[in-house]
This record gives structure tokens, C-alpha cells and sequence, in this order.
């Protein structure tokens, strides 16, 4: 599509992101909410919808909702009611989705992004309710036939539904990596998309750039990945503007993302609310939740990824760019903040945990918190090249790879163990200083002839005399000194 064209118009996208919650059992049973089991083996007569069956409340439910309505600086509603939302769907047994429709628990509320301009942006929350999950229709495991897997049914889900304020594609990518960030930190959904945990639907208008009403809204589902995300919302952007311009109208509809042709299909016309006939649930109490309730709930709350970066950003002097690594996943920012428990060069241990460690991580597969070695280690290695007894590529050559080895020795005694230790002593130095001289004498007298540049090669011949053991700081200044001297 030309510039000139996709300019002239404005992207208007909501989104509803469903985060499956992390409890033991299912929001109205005690069928066990596991992902993976064998088909239609964590059911029971409630999940199924059998006549005369009746729901009871998880409670946990309502603390995982309390939860992330704290953490997004959202209204939590004292009293709760349920509703029935209404439709026939092959992997919803009993006909009906129990919901909050009038009553939602969260409303208000925000999550703060970053555009592609690095510019923070904050993005509206409209609501977060609880309801429950339906089935799943297995399309490609039969070659005539639609299966269907019960074990879903139940599991209790958090609908967090965003204002109208996004702009870009781009926007939508990080507000869906925002919102998994944040239920990963309070460990109330694993956040896998591919496992479907969190899925997210997109509404999508476009509309002249200043024009004061939205556009006709599309509603995109079947996103499975982030980069979903970002992919069917830029094609229907594209699509709508197309379809204006050519003078076609655009229809509410809902659609569904072809990802292996990335590409929105349609499914069906959207529904209207009055569609679902939502009426209250009878078979579930109204809830109230108190003020002493959520205050014990805050108390429970563990640091956020926000607070985290802030912190390391204005107070450790980090990077954004450390800053956001470390803070992306929950685990590496808790090993992170353990290290500096330890020391103060912060940056250091950034270092070491983005480069080595990650390196390690990636490369067998494995997560942070089975990493050989302790954050109070890491924290040693750092303290013995600050005090320049080793050299940091000594360390990531020599020692590291001896710690990984898992050997009940500190960092140290792996360096005095394979005689590293660097030699900082004057008079040594000045030594190797003097076997340089000898050796290289016509790179000496072009050196001191004008052709400064030689010094990296005279201290690359002074770390090898030495044998890696001269501190590279305090040989470059010395030997710096006694050339400037001849």
C-alpha cells in the first residue's frame, strides 16, 4: 500500500486479552485445571452440563482477580454478581458461559506501553471480569470430523478488555507482551500463548486521520502468538483502508486469523449483546468483597515490572534496553536482584546476566532457576575483576566455564587453582615491560618514530609474555610511560 494512502488514516484497535488462571481446580468444580491431560479426562457432571448439576465458587479466582485490578491501579467493585451469557457452541456442554456481564470485579485502570518511538503511552483498561473457559474444537486431528476436547471447560479466565487507545499494530505488540509480563510477575497465568493460556481478541476500526468518530469495527480472533497479533491486526488495517477507498462498506463482523497466510478470514456477523440473552446466574451467591480483603490481597503483592525498571533505570543507572532484558521475565529479575544484593556494580551484573548466563540458558534449553551457579557467585566473580585480580575475559574464558563444571569452589580458588591470578605488582610488570623491548625492537623505534598506533600490538605481546596475568590497566600505563621515555 502507498504511503500516501495508509497516511491519510487512523488505526482505532481494543483489545480483550483472556488469561487463563492459574488455580488448582476449575472456577465452578473441582476438576482439575491442567493443561496437557489426556482428552476428556478432567471433566465431571458440572463441566458437562448434566441437568441438575450446580457451580460453586473458587476463591481463588476472586484473589487472582483482586490481584491484577491492584496491579493495574483498577476500581474493584464490593459486590459481585454472575450472569449466564447464552449460545450454542459444540464445546460448551451446558449451553451457557457463566460470566460477569452488569457487575464486572476490575474496572478502570491502565497499562502503561512504549511506541515504537520509545515514547511511554498509557493504554485504558475498560474492565476485567471473571467468567469461565469453553471446550476446544480440534479441527485437524480427523479428517472428516470436528473433535471435541471437554477438559477446557470450566477453567476460570480473567477477561481484561482495553480502551479504544490503540494505534498501531505495533502498540498492540506491546501492550499483549505488557499484560503476559504482568501475570507472569503475579503468577496468576503462565502466559503461554501457544498453549492458548492467553489469548487475545482484537477490535479494529479505521477511520480518516482527525476524524472525530470511529470507524465500523471488526473483531479478529484465533491469535496464538504475539506476532499473531501484530500480523492479523496490520493485514485488516490494510484490508479496511483497501475496501474505503474502492468505496465498499465495511461490515461488523468477526474474523479469524490465517497465520500460515497471514491474512483475516471471515466467520461469521457479529453479535450484539442482546444476542447472548444475559440474564442473572441463579445458581451462584452474589459476592461481596471487602476492603480487608484487598488489603490482604496487597500485602501478598509481589515487586512489578514497572517498578522494577524504574528502578533500575533512575536509580542503578541502567540502560532501557538492560532495564527491559532483565525485567521481561520474572525469574531473571529475581536472580538479577539477588546478585546486587551482593554487589554495587550493577552494570556489571547485567552484564554477566544478559551475556554468559543467558548465553548458557539458551544454548542448553534449561530456565534460570536450574542455572549451576548462584547469584552470590556471580556476585564473587564480579568482586575479584573489580579488584583487578583477574581479567574479565579471563573470567569468561576460564573461570566461568569452571563454575558452570558445578565444583564446590569459589571463584577465587578456581582462579588461584589455575594460576590466573593477575600480576599487579610494579616491578613485575615493568619486567614484561622490558622483554617486549628486547623482542620487538623495530616496532619499538617505529613507535617511538610516531607511529603510536603500535601500542596494541606491544600490550597484545606484553598479555602474552605475561601469560594473560598482567593487569591489563596498569600495564598499558606503564608501558605507555617507559616508551614515552626512550
Amino acid at each position: 500500500m502507498k504511503a500516501e494512502i495508509r497516511d491519510k488514516y487512523e488505526a482505532v484497535i481494543g483489545l480483550e486479552v483472556h488469561a487463563q488462571m492459574l488455580t488448582k481446580s476449575k472456577a465452578y468444580s473441582n476438576d482439575v485445571n491442567e493443561f496437557g491431560a489426556i482428552p476428556n479426562s478432567n471433566v465431571s457432571a458440572i463441566s458437562l452440563g448434566h441437568p441438575g448439576t450446580l457451580p460453586f465458587m473458587n476463591k481463588k479466582t476472586i484473589e487472582f482477580a483482586v490481584k491484577l485490578g491492584i496491579a493495574c491501579e483498577s476500581d474493584i467493585a464490593p459486590d459481585q454478581y454472575f450472569a449466564r451469557k447464552n449460545y450454542f457452541y459444540p464445546d460448551l456442554p451446558k449451553g451457557y458461559q457463566i460470566t460477569q456481564d452488569l457487575t464486572p470485579i476490575c474496572t478502570n485502570g491502565r497499562i502503561i506501553i512504549k511506541d515504537s518511538d520509545g515514547v511511554e503511552k498509557e493504554i485504558g483498561l475498560t474492565r476485567i471480569h471473571m467468567e469461565e473457559d469453553a471446550g476446544k474444537s480440534m479441527h485437524d486431528m480427523d479428517l472428516y470430523d470436528t473433535l471435541v476436547d471437554i477438559n477446557r471447560a470450566g477453567v476460570p479466565l480473567l477477561e481484561i478488555v482495553s480502551e479504544p487507545d490503540l494505534r498501531s499494530s505495533e502498540d498492540a505488540y506491546a501492550y499483549v507482551s505488557e499484560v503476559r509480563k504482568l501475570v507472569r510477575y503475579l503468577d496468576i497465568c503462565d502466559g503461554n500463548m501457544e498453549e492458548g493460556s492467553l489469548r487475545c481478541d482484537a477490535n479494529i476500526s479505521v477511520r480518516l486521520l482527525g476524524a472525530p468518530e470511529f470507524g465500523t469495527k471488526v473483531e479478529v480472533k484465533n491469535m496464538n502468538s504475539m506476532r499473531h497479533v501484530q500480523k492479523a491486526i496490520e493485514f485488516e488495517i490494510e484490508r479496511q483502508i483497501i475496501a474505503i477507498e474502492n468505496g465498499e462498506t465495511i461490515s461488523q463482523e468477526t474474523r479469524s486469523f490465517d497465520g500460515p497466510n497471514n491474512r483475516t478470514i471471515s466467520m461469521r456477523s457479529k453479535e450484539a449483546a442482546n444476542d447472548y440473552r444475559f440474564f442473572p446466574e441463579p445458581d451462584l451467591q452474589p459476592i461481596s468483597v471487602k476492603q480487608e480483603f484487598i488489603e490482604k490481597v496487597k500485602a501478598t503483592m509481589p515487586i512489578l515490572p514497572r517498578e522494577l525498571f524504574l528502578k533500575y533505570t533512575n536509580e542503578l543507572g541502567l540502560s532501557d534496553y538492560d532495564a527491559y532484558n532483565i525485567t521481561d521475565s520474572k525469574d531473571i529479575a529475581l536472580y538479577y536482584e539477588e546478585i546486587i544484593s551482593h554487589t554495587s556494580n550493577y552494570k556489571g551484573a547485567a552484564n554477566w546476566l544478559m551475556g554468559g548466563i543467558k548465553s548458557f540458558i539458551n544454548l542448553n534449553g534449561t530456565e534460570i532457576s536450574d542455572f549451576p551457579i548462584s547469584a552470590k557467585s556471580i556476585a564473587d566473580l564480579i568482586k575479584i575483576i573489580d579488584d583487578g585480580k583477574i581479567s574479565s575475559t579471563v573470567a569468561s574464558q576460564k573461570v566461568f566455564p569452571a563454575m558452570l563444571e558445578g565444583q564446590s569452589k569459589s571463584p577465587l580458588q578456581h582462579a588461584e587453582s589455575m594460576n590466573l591470578i593477575q600480576e599487579s605488582n610494579e616491578e613485575s610488570i615493568l619486567e614484561f615491560i622490558e622483554k617486549v623491548i628486547k623482542q620487538h625492537p623495530s616496532e619499538i623505534e617505529r613507535y617511538t618514530n610516531g607511529e603510536k598506533q603500535l601500542m596494541g600490538f606491544l600490550m597484545g605481546q606484553l598479555m602474552k609474555i605475561s601469560r594473560g596475568k598482567a593487569d591489563p590497566k596498569a600495564a598499558n600505563q606503564l608501558l605507555r610511560q617507559t616508551l614515552d621515555k626512550l
